[in-house]
């Protein structure tokens, strides 16, 4: 007997590992390959954190399992940051769940809400997991383009009035698009979901990544999201703890009830010696979060600034608000290959690896997200490599 998945059979083909591969197997034949792909972030945790987790790993008492809704200093903690960054005030008893990342707790909380015929709108181009953790619990997956943010809205409240929807995934800042939304935003769509009845998930996993003076508002600053919506956070980026794994949700208490159950069936928490971590990342100094926004901020200038100078090769791409992301549209000669082969193209000519748009959903051909996970002098390596491969291929 050869076994069947139904599911799997709903799931794409992974359209990054053809770069993927591609770039492994330049890199086997010496070839010096800038990896600007995934968004894997390679500044170094802060060393405060990482002692305090080594400090706490070396007691016993901590290597038992922990409580995976999060030990209660976790959540207090959890609850103070929202109260200081966007004077919000969370219960950490029955408002806030920690996670084994934000991407966990996503998945997992729509695994737990959603069922065969229950319909979900998500963005499209997104972060996969957003539209994928719907495939995955059987739900009815409605995709809407997100080419503009106001247009958005229009269709997603045409499509909420037109159909009964159980629920609408949002995330802004918007990976891979790094599109923003101000508080009237999410003032409207809270009102959208009252009147309708519709859940929101709010994925705010770049919270603290902004630029330009930008400060990206949590759902919450909305009275009356706590009846609506649940929201998504990460220290991945923040506070460059991705490896380490930690997120947390907080929002309306059933729908983190919900979620909670679901974890203390799937697992038994972040280690404590991490959870530990967490809280100092929270209460400790912020120093940290600025210097890691200020180097991302960097590369983006470094990046664009660099694509767009005068001369032949130039690129002219918009600058991101946020994320460590840049979003950029196919250079005219090549709209017409398409992203993914693009893609390639760029890795064998210039030696950049770059996500392609189609990858992150139907709307996002025609372009391709640059992750600045390399430092200054790679990048600016990247662009000299670049320029000169759009040069020779306009002249």
């Amino acid at each position: 007997m050869e076994p069947h998945f139904d599911k799997l059979d709903r799931l794409p083909p992974y359209v990054f590992a053809e770069v993927d591969k591609l770039k492994m197997a330049a890199r086997r034949a010496g070839a010096d390959v800038i990896d600007l792909g995934m968004g894997n972030p390679d500044l170094p945790t802060p060393p405060h954190i990482v002692e305090k987790i080594r400090d706490v790993a070396l007691n016993p008492k901590t290597h038992r399992y922990s409580s995976s809704r999060g030990i209660d200093n976790l959540r207090a903690a959890i609850s103070e940051w929202y109260a200081r960054k966007f004077d919000v005030q969370i219960d950490p008893e029955t408002e806030a769940v920690s996670l084994i990342g934000s991407k966990e707790g996503l998945a997992h909380f729509v695994l737990m809400t959603v069922g065969p015929g229950d319909r979900v709108i998500c963005p499209d181009p997104g972060y996969p997991i957003h539209q994928y953790s719907v495939v995955i619990a059987g739900g009815d997956l409605h995709c809407i383009a997100q080419a503009d943010t106001e247009q958005f809205f229009v269709e997603l409240e045409r499509e909420v009035a037109r159909m009964r929807t159980k629920l609408i995934i949002l995330s802004y800042p918007h990976n891979p698009t790094t599109r923003t939304a101000d508080l009237s935003f999410f003032r409207r769509a809270v009102a959208l979901a009252r009147e309708h009845g519709v859940m929101i998930v709010h994925d705010f996993a770049y919270a603290e990544v902004c630029f330009d003076g930008y400060k990206p508002p949590s759902i919450f600053q909305v009275p009356g999201a706590r009846d609506v919506a649940i929201e998504f956070i990460s220290l991945s980026k923040s506070h460059s703890m991705a490896g380490w794994r930690v997120g947390f949700a907080c929002g309306n208490p059933q729908m983190i009830h919900a979620l909670t159950r679901m974890k203390s069936y799937l697992d038994y928490g972040i280690p404590t010696p991490i959870q530990v971590g967490a809280i100092l990342a929270l209460r400790g100094p912020q120093d940290c979060v600025d210097e890691h926004v200020g180097i991302y901020e960097s590369r983006r200038n470094t990046l664009i600034d660099g694509l767009a100078a005068e001369g032949n090769g130039a690129w002219e791409i918009e600058k991101p608000r946020a994320t460590m992301f840049v979003w950029a549209p196919l250079p005219a000669p090549f709209k017409a290959m398409g992203s993914l082969e693009f893609s390639k193209l760029l890795l064998k000519e210039a030696g950049v690896a770059v996500s392609p748009g189609i990858g992150f959903g139907a709307a996002g051909e025609g372009f391709v997200r640059f992750a600045l996970i390399e430092n200054e002098h790679r990048i600016r390596q990247a662009v000299r490599n670049v320029r000169q491969f759009l040069a020779r291929a306009r002249a």
